[in-house]
C-alpha cells in the first residue's frame, strides 16, 4: 500500500488485485495497480465510439476540487495532438477533445502539468510535425492523433525520441510498443456481445456484415467470438451499398436463417433500417432471432425502431458520460462530442500518474499494468503490442430506449 499525505489528508492506493473500492466523486481517476485487417476511415473511428459509459474514481484517492483555468507552467509537458484545422466535423470532435482534456488537466489540480495542445491540421505530414514540436519543447507523453494515419506519422517522430503515445485511433493495425489506443476497438465489442449471447442459450450465430473495413474487422472478430463462445457461424454474408445488391444477398441469407438463434448485423444508423427493412421483405422472422450488434448501435435513432426492440449490443455503463457530460456542459456551455471523454480520460490518468509514480510514470510497466484503470468510459487497460481492452455492460433496445441487462466487470480478474 502506498500512501499519500498533501494537506492534511491521507491518500491512499492499493497495489492489491482485491481492491473493490467504489467508484469515486467526478472528476476522480482510479487505477487498478497490482502490479507492475484494414484501417477504418475517421468515419468508422468515430461510429466505432459511439456507446455510453460507466463510472470514474481512483481507489482511495480523493481529487481536489475543480480549478477554473489549466495551469501552463507545470514541470511535466504532456502534449495533446489533434486535428483542430481539419475542417468540418473532424474539426468539432477535435475541439471537444480539446475542452476534454483540458478540463482534465483542470480538475486534476496538478500544479506540475503542463498542457501543450498542438494543432496536426488532419493530415500526416502536420501530424508528425505537431509531434516534434511537442518533444522539441519538452513533452514526455502524446495524447492523440484521432486518425489512424496521422498516428502512425506522429509515432515515427515519437518512438524513436522515447515518448509514448496515448491515441485514439480504433484501427489496430496503427497500434504498436508504446503507441497505446485508448478507444472503442472493434473487437472487444464482437467478443463481448457474443460471449453474452452464448451464456445466454444462443448458439447458432448467423451475420450479415458492410463490405467495410470495419464490416471486415467485425466479421473476422465475430468468427473468432463464436468459435471462443463454444458456438457456430451458420451464415455470414457481406453487402456493400448498392441496394439491389443488399436485397440479392438477404435473398441468399434467408435459408439459412431457419439454423440460427442470433443474428449479428455492425452497422450503424445512416444503413441499419435499410437492412432491417430488406430482412422483413425477403420472409425472414426478426421476432424469432436475437438481434445483436456493436457500440455503433449506440444510437437513439434506432432505438426507435420497432425491429430492434429487444435486441442486444455491447456499451459502457452510461452513468460516467453523463457525469462527465454536465461538468463538461457547465464549464463550456456546450454539449461534449461522444468521443471527448478519450481526451478526458486519458489526461486524468497522466496526470493521476504524475502525481503518484514519480519518474516511472509513463513507463511500459506503469501503461501496462494487467488490472488496468477505470475512468469515464469504465474501465480500460493497454496491451504491451498497443491495443486495449475495455470493461463494456450490455444494453437492450426496449421501448425506446436502452437498458442495461449485464453491468459491465468490476475487474480484469481472470482474463
Amino acid at each position: 500500500m502506498l500512501r499519500y499525505q498533501r494537506a492534511g489528508k491521507r491518500f491512499a492506493m492499493s497495489f492489491s488485485m482485491k481492491n473493490t473500492t467504489p467508484p469515486g466523486p467526478a472528476g476522480s481517476f482510479r487505477p487498478n495497480f497490482p502490479r507492475t485487417g484494414r484501417r477504418l476511415a475517421l468515419a468508422g473511428i468515430v461510429t466505432c465510439l459511439l456507446a455510453a459509459c460507466s463510472g470514474a474514481g481512483f481507489p482511495g484517492f480523493e481529487q481536489t476540487p475543480a480549478v477554473p483555468t489549466v495551469g501552463n507552467s507545470g514541470g511535466v509537458k504532456i502534449a495533446l495532438i489533434l486535428p483542430l484545422s481539419a475542417g468540418g466535423q473532424t474539426a468539432i470532435a477535435a475541439n471537444s477533445l480539446k475542452n476534454a482534456g483540458e478540463l482534465a488537466i483542470a480538475e486534476a489540480n496538478s500544479p506540475n502539468v503542463q498542457l501543450l495542445v498542438k494543432d496536426d491540421k488532419g493530415t500526416s505530414d502536420g501530424a508528425a510535425a505537431a509531434a516534434q514540436e511537442a518533444i522539441n519543447e519538452g513533452a514526455e507523453l502524446i495524447v492523440g492523433p484521432l486518425i489512424a494515419a496521422n498516428v502512425q506519422a506522429a509515432a515515427a517522430v515519437a518512438r524513436p525520441a522515447g515518448r509514448p503515445m496515448i491515441a485514439f485511433s480504433s484501427d489496430a493495425s496503427v497500434a504498436s510498443r508504446g503507441v497505446y489506443l485508448l478507444s472503442f476497438m472493434p473487437g472487444t465489442d464482437v467478443q463481448r456481445i457474443v460471449s453474452y449471447a452464448a451464456a445466454q442459450g444462443k448458439h447458432s450465430f448467423a451475420a450479415i456484415v458492410p463490405d467495410t473495413a470495419y464490416g471486415q474487422v467485425t466479421s473476422g472478430a465475430f468468427q473468432e467470438a463464436v468459435t471462443r463462445a463454444g458456438g457456430r457461424v451458420v451464415a455470414l454474408e457481406h453487402y456493400g451499398p448498392d441496394h439491389n445488391q443488399t436485397i440479392d444477398t438477404v435473398k441468399r441469407l434467408a435459408p439459412s436463417l431457419q439454423e440460427a438463434d442470433a443474428l449479428f448485423i455492425p452497422d450503424g444508423a445512416d444503413t441499419l433500417p435499410a437492412i432491417l427493412e430488406a430482412l422483413v421483405t425477403g420472409g425472414v422472422d426478426l421476432k424469432r432471432l436475437k438481434l445483436i450488434g456493436t457500440g455503433v448501435w449506440n444510437d437513439p435513432k434506432l432505438f426507435r425502431l420497432p425491429q430492434l426492440q429487444g435486441a442486444w449490443f455491447p456499451a459502457p455503463e452510461p452513468s460516467g458520460f453523463a457525469a462527465f457530460a454536465q461538468r463538461y456542459r457547465a464549464r463550456y456551455n456546450a454539449e461534449p462530442s461522444r468521443i471527448a471523454s478519450l481526451s478526458y480520460d486519458a489526461l486524468s490518468l497522466a496526470a493521476a500518474l504524475v502525481r503518484t509514480q514519480g519518474s516511472q510514470r509513463f513507463s511500459e510497466t506503469v501503461l501496462t499494468n494487467p488490472s488496468g484503470f477505470a475512468g469515464a468510459d469504465g474501465l480500460f487497460r493497454f496491451h504491451p503490442d498497443g491495443t486495449s481492452d475495455r470493461g463494456l455492460a450490455v444494453l437492450e433496445i426496449r421501448n425506446g430506449s436502452a437498458v442495461m441487462v449485464s453491468p459491465a466487470p468490476k475487474s480484469f480478474a481472470g482474463s
